[in-house]
């Protein structure tokens, strides 16, 4: 619904820890118009210039807090709220990062059905599939932008 909105086009950028770059990371938006409940986020189908980086490689900041993986989301999340006027850093655990220059970024975000259950819904709640199998029944529509590589920072 916000697709345009997604992703902060200056945003990308290599992230360091303990000296080295450790991956890349990005600033993305909820493409929900009611926000949500972070126990129902699960992850990101994410494609960088056809290099798909599954959730297990994901982790994800909002509100305030640090990164925190999908599984950490999935059990300790499950009153704090992502608003819809609220940015989040993901980050993508992958040694030395992006290189320089312009990467083709698909991202499609994967968040359980916070009202009702569909056909698929109890057991994506008792098994989250990956980001990439959520997108066989519930949507095809990866957003895509070409985002330029940024100065590397550490930002936490």
């Amino acid at each position: 619904m916000f697709d345009s909105y997604f992703v902060r086009k200056d945003s990308l950028r290599n992230f360091t820890e303990n000296g080295r770059v450790a991956g890349f990371q990005l600033q993305v938006r909820i493409t929900n118009y009611r926000g949500v409940f972070l126990s129902l986020h699960n992850g990101y189908f994410l494609e960088v210039d056809g290099t798909v980086y599954p959730r297990s490689a994901q982790r994800f900041a909002v509100n305030g807090k640090p990164p925190r993986s999908f599984d950490e989301l999935k059990e300790n999340a499950v009153l704090e709220h992502w608003d819809i006027d609220k940015e989040a850093v993901l980050r993508v655990y992958c040694d030395g990062g992006l290189s320089e220059g312009v990467h083709h970024i698909g991202i499609l975000e994967s968040i359980l059905s916070s009202y009702g259950y569909g056909r698929n819904d109890q057991e994506m709640v008792d098994n989250p599939p990956e980001p990439a199998e959520q997108v066989k029944f519930r949507s095809e529509d990866i957003c895509c932008f070409d985002l330029e590589l940024q100065k590397t920072e550490e930002v936490f």
